[in-house]
């Protein structure tokens, strides 16, 4: 590596000082580092609301950072605007040699990386990228003939024949951080001060930055063996609730993949096989970027569905009349979180029993989620709504009573976001449109009233999806 007398470090999806890759490269081969965050008004002007958890995240994690970094005698310079202009001109105020970043994937990031990389050579800068957010990225894992992976099951088996300890090893940045700038403390700006309002975030008891992650998997770790049990149950303790802290970057995916390949446990096991899924959506994206706004398998790209606002609308605020579906979607509103099992079954209801098309409740998903990444939203979305990558036919449809009965079978996640049938009894609570009249009555339940009757019937619903699906596949 080409030594550099000073370099910045531009921090984006890696909201951490420890084991992360493109900060220990910027540290060995640099004199002298200015550490960097941007709070992009590329991004954050296309926010729909002012009050978005996900800033507030981001906020509260870089003051954790700014902390650390002064605690070591530096600091986190934080800018608000145009990141593709505010790092070429602070690198040219600074005098730097090299910008150092980890990779981003996602089309439009890629683009404004482009775009800064640009601006930074006609300035003499280097812009210099490594591997950060995946164990494997774009090309690192391919098929036997040298081509990327389009199924799932096949991808992780050649990605673990592949995985090694030396690519999940920690980079140790602590041995180098003498080289952080010498510099007064400054402070990250306050949501106000960024346009943005607060949020429930404290209440709902997502802890940020990489204390956050730290105390979140502490947890994790005393439950990981039982994940394959407890995982699908939303009303069970069962997932890591890591995911946003991934997703920001301030928990490093290395350390995970490590924790869980040295665990011979069935929930390790089945714990890393999810992560790798991200790493398959991730080059899924790179591959086919066309997947932003079109079908993955493009002959299913234009069914015609009818695409009724007022279900859609119904589905979004949690009164289809299908209480698994409410509740699911009442916790996303509420919290902006929703239990993996439950995306798949909310998403499979909008896709084939209301019929609106899956980019709809892909974007509004966009809006919600704490933890939204372009990469796995969008394969998840794709996956329930078969036109992915997904070796399954098109007429796999969840049942959501069915879902409802098996994975919460008393109730009481239901009963927690829909307190509408708080004292319908278990044997009911799936299907409350099945009641008798006084069953309805002393439960407290008037359908259609307190409580929506079901916006559809499954079973008809399930046939006019396959009709759709089946025109589109014979055509």
């Amino acid at each position: 590596m080409t030594q550099s007398s000073c370099a910045l470090f531009w921090f984006r999806r890696d909201l951490r000082l420890s084991d992360n890759a493109a900060l220990h490269a910027a540290l060995k081969s640099s004199r002298r580092v200015w550490c960097v965050f941007v709070f992009d008004t590329d991004i954050l002007d296309r926010l729909p609301s002012r009050a978005d958890r996900r800033v507030e995240f981001i906020r509260a994690s870089a003051v954790q950072l700014n902390e650390a970094l002064i605690a070591v005698g530096s600091t986190l310079l934080t800018l608000h605007g145009r990141a593709c202009e505010e790092i070429p001109r602070l690198a040219a105020k600074l005098g730097v040699d090299a910008v150092f970043a980890n990779h981003d994937y996602e089309p439009e990031a890629v683009a404004r990386d482009t775009a800064v990389a640009r601006a930074l050579a006609a300035r003499g800068v280097a812009f210099r990228t490594r591997k950060d957010q995946v164990i494997f990225e774009k090309d690192e894992v391919l098929t036997g003939a040298g081509k990327p992976f389009s199924v799932y099951s096949p991808y992780r088996d050649a990605w673990l024949k592949r995985l090694v300890p030396f690519f999940h090893q920690a980079y140790p940045v602590e041995k180098y951080l003498a080289a952080l700038a010498p510099a007064a403390a400054q402070e990250v700006p306050a949501l106000s001060a960024l346009g943005f309002e607060q949020t429930n975030l404290d209440r709902i008891g997502i802890p940020p930055g990489a204390q956050g992650a730290e105390k979140l998997l502490e947890d994790f770790l005393q439950r990981i063996d039982a994940y394959r049990e407890r995982r699908d149950f939303p009303a069970v303790r069962g997932p890591s609730y890591l995911s946003v802290h991934l997703r920001f970057g301030t928990v490093s995916v290395r350390r995970l993949v490590a924790l869980a390949a040295a665990r011979t446990s069935e929930g390790a096991r089945t714990w890393l096989h999810e992560l790798i899924w991200r790493d398959f959506y991730f080059m899924i994206l790179h591959y086919h970027p066309r997947v932003v706004t079109h079908a993955f398998k493009q002959e299913l790209d234009a069914i015609p569905f009818p695409n009724d606002r007022a279900l859609f609308q119904a589905w979004c605020e949690g009164r289809t009349g299908y209480p698994l579906v409410d509740a699911a979607m009442r916790q996303l509103n509420l919290a902006g979180y929703m239990h993996n099992r439950l995306r798949m079954v909310a998403a499979s209801f909008l896709v084939k029993d209301l019929h609106v098309d899956w980019r709809w409740g892909e974007r509004y998903f966009a809006q919600h989620l704490n933890d939204y990444d372009l990469a796995s939203n969008n394969g998840g979305w794709q996956w329930s709504a078969s036109t992915g990558c997904d070796a399954q036919p098109y007429f796999r449809i969840f049942n959501p009573v069915t879902q409802s009965e098996k994975f919460d079978p008393k109730g009481a996640f239901i009963r927690r976001y829909v307190p509408e049938l708080a004292r319908v009894p278990d044997r009911h609570i799936h299907a409350p449109w099945k009641m008798t009249a006084e069953e309805l009555r002393q439960a407290g339940v008037s359908l259609g009233e307190n409580y929506p009757r079901p916006v559809v019937d499954h079973a008809e619903a399930r046939k006019i999806a396959l009709e759709l699906y089946g025109r589109m596949k014979l055509g």
